[in-house]
């Protein structure tokens, strides 16, 4: 897999981020025709785009590269370095250096002054960057982020267990007391959830998890003094109701919401599970499912092409033989959120409707 560049970017408190124009270089073993092909520019690419409020960095590069999810290559950016996401600011200018093969930010060059500004960095201290552009759209996937939706087999059956309430109410509401057994792991904070939909692995046709019913939050008050004494709890956050049999799976941190784009570090061959919201297709935008998690080598920021499974049908040219259709590519998917065996992914430009077991693999 190509290495990138080391980045030539630099963050300051009074502009964001200017970027040099360094040639991007394969890594050893790389293919350099391939590597320009990954990353080629449209044909009709604009000469310039004025970033406005609602961009993101991976719309933004659609306007000018083939493929979008390559714009940390075109703007220098490294992948470890930029753990600490690097801002774009509306009324920025984005251009197309077409001698050098190149995206930059700040002005263009002839527009009374560089168009390569080299600032010391700054810690920014001000709230500006709530107007920062994401790298994809951050309102679609903000509420899977922090919630499990997502359990899987072995976690479902070692999760703790609401197994009383407080003077037997059948129901939980915000500030009621709860009972629970099962082992707490050290946590203190947990959510609720309801296992749901059972999802099944396309292929196998395992089972591999189900997509949980989140319910609410609660958090640990007093633990029990023996071994068959039942933690109490408070619940913090109620959604929905919940009560006798529902499970915990301990708060996950803050997520982090301004991804990488990047090809898998191995070869991933997935397959489509499900669609969320209980349908069988999907479209720009919608979340789907895949039966390959962080187990698997996936993680957050990974780009999977996605492409339709070719039919076996029979050649009516020469006897009836069985001959297979090529897969046939339509789209793209981010991987904005795994698990171990099962990862929730944003659905990019796609060409048809994303299916039920489509095939979903690394970039060629």
């Amino acid at each position: 897999m190509k290495k990138f560049s080391t980045a030539a970017c630099i963050l300051a408190s009074t502009a964001a981020l200017m970027c040099g124009a360094m040639p991007v270089h394969a890594a050893p073993g790389d293919k350099p025709a391939a590597a320009a092909r990954q990353c080629a520019f449209l044909a009709n690419a604009p000469d310039q785009h004025v970033v406005v409020r609602g961009d993101t960095l991976w719309g933004i590069s659609g306007r000018f590269l083939q493929h979008p999810w390559c714009w940390p290559q075109v703007w220098e950016m490294n992948r470890e370095d930029i753990r600490n996401p690097h801002w774009i600011y509306p009324g920025q200018i984005v251009y197309f250096d077409r001698a050098a093969g190149r995206l930059r930010l700040g002005r263009p060059a002839g527009a009374g002054g560089s168009a390569n500004v080299r600032l010391s960095p700054q810690v920014r201290i001000s709230g500006l960057d709530d107007d920062a552009i994401r790298s994809i759209p951050a309102a679609v996937i903000e509420p899977f982020l922090s919630q499990p939706l997502i359990i899987e087999e072995e976690e479902f059956k070692d999760a703790p267990r609401i197994v009383a309430t407080q003077e037997g109410h059948v129901f939980l509401g915000m500030g009621d007391r709860a009972y629970v057994r099962g082992d707490l792991k050290g946590a203190a904070e947990f959510q609720v959830f309801r296992p749901g939909r059972v999802l099944k692995d396309p292929v196998s046709q395992k089972i591999i998890g189900y997509e949980a019913v989140y319910l609410g939050e609660m958090k640990l008050a007093r633990t029990g003094k023996s071994a068959d004494e039942a933690d109490s709890f408070n619940v913090t956050v109620s959604r929905e109701e919940m009560g006798v049999g529902d499970r915990l799976v301990p708060l996950p941190p803050k997520p982090i919401i301004n991804y990488v784009p990047h090809a898998p570090q191995q070869q991933v061959d997935a397959r489509i599970v499900s669609v969320y919201g209980g349908v069988n297709q999907a479209g720009q935008n919608q979340i789907v499912s895949v039966n390959r998690g962080a187990d698997d080598g996936l993680d957050l920021g990974s780009v999977l092409e996605l492409s339709r499974l070719g039919a076996t049908i029979k050649d009516t040219t020469d006897g009836k033989k069985p001959v297979k259709l090529p897969d046939e590519r339509y789209g793209e998917l981010f991987i904005f959120r795994t698990f171990r065996h099962v990862s929730y992914g944003l659905v990019m430009q796609v060409t048809s409707p994303v299916q039920i077991g489509d095939i979903a693999k690394s970039p060629e």
